[in-house]
């Protein structure tokens, strides 16, 4: 009984002490939560001085042979809204979107369009495709390239606007609306989608919900099966897709939301020409989503062209800038040409590495 007393008392005299260690620690998670949070917002500010520097590289690069603007556009509300009630719930989400305009452009003649979404989960439309651009406007396209919801580079508000699969094909719409509303000169008739990784995911799904409205699609190593590229990327990768402000749900709990984002599980709404490419050796994209992909095309009956490819460069292999690479991007763009006539498709590679580098 006394030594019960004892351990009784014992405990009596430490609680103060361990309250105030309790304090303590609450104390300094409060704190770090602040410091982390601080630092993802200084994190932010970073990607928007580093979006605005290269902003102005394309002009640089890309000025001599095009006329730039950056226009705002607007696409639906969020998907789901976080606080339904709040002030500017349910209200149009804001994007940005350049367009590029070939400076010898015939605007008495009609010209082809190609909306050209960006790659990345998180990614922006940068001047590492300046080359790319180059080569398209020298053919004499128009270009539109959406910064759809999510993209880096405009505060953490955009980036977790994010609506991967979802309504970022919204976005990449509403900038076709925008051109064929804005620029008469537009053939509303000979519009198409290009676009690499994510990009190419954006344009598959693009098509399959609006299938009259693009002659072509461009899908190059794109992301086809969200269900299997979560599997083998691993939980940090996962955690993009399952964030409170995102799909909120992880695959297992969740598995037709995935299905509903991956152009994989969405083969019989295709009726676009569509032309896919891929690579054995992509390190990103795993030939396996893109191989289900073309699979599931196939057991559709879909008439589609495809290629696997077996080449170095991985998942940019014909964005690279070797001869090889610009070979290839000679296919696509045969490919292109034959829905959209451009006024002056390239005749081979040298007119292509002549358009596209100074």
């Amino acid at each position: 009984m006394r030594t019960f007393s004892l351990a009784c008392l014992f405990v009596l005299a430490l609680a103060p002490l361990a309250a105030a260690q309790s304090v303590h620690d609450d104390d300094l998670a409060a704190k770090l939560d602040r410091v982390l949070e601080t630092l993802d917002g200084f994190g932010h500010r970073l990607d928007m001085l580093e979006k605005r520097i290269d902003d102005g590289l394309w002009f640089d690069r890309v000025g001599d042979v095009a006329a730039i603007d950056k226009v705002r556009l607007w696409g639906p509300p969020r998907w789901k809204e976080e606080s339904p009630t709040a002030i500017g719930a349910g209200q149009p989400l804001k994007f940005w979107a350049y367009v590029f305009i070939p400076r010898d452009l015939d605007r008495t003649r009609k010209a082809p369009l190609l909306v050209f979404p960006h790659g990345g989960v998180h990614g922006d439309f940068t001047t590492y495709y300046c080359h790319i651009v180059r080569e398209l406007l020298a053919q004499g396209y128009v270009i539109v390239a959406p910064e759809y919801r999510g993209s880096t580079g405009y505060g953490r508000g955009v980036y977790e606007n994010i609506d991967y699969g979802g309504l970022e094909t919204e976005d990449a719409h509403a900038c076709r609306a925008y051109v064929l509303e804005n620029y008469p000169f537009v053939d509303d008739g000979r519009v198409g989608l290009i676009g690499w990784s994510h990009g190419g995911l954006i344009g598959l799904m693009t098509v399959f919900d609006h299938p009259g409205d693009y002659a072509c699609c461009y899908a190059g190593v794109p992301v086809s099966d969200l269900i299997a590229r979560l599997g083998y990327l691993g939980e940090d990768y996962a955690a993009l897709y399952s964030a409170d402000y995102h799909i909120g749900q992880t695959v297992e709990e969740n598995i037709a939301e995935y299905r509903r984002r991956s152009p994989a599980w969405n083969a019989h709404r295709l009726k676009t020409p569509l032309l896919v490419h891929t690579n054995r050796g992509d390190e990103d994209v795993n030939v396996l989503e893109v191989e289900h992909l073309i699979k599931a095309l196939k057991a559709e009956g879909k008439d589609f062209a495809h290629e696997i490819y077996d080449v170095p460069g991985g998942h940019s292999f014909d964005r690279l800038d070797t001869r090889q690479a610009q070979e290839i991007r000679l296919k696509i763009y045969r490919f292109l040409a034959t829905h959209l006539e451009p006024a002056h498709p390239f005749a081979d590679v040298k007119a292509l590495h002549a358009a596209g580098y100074r």
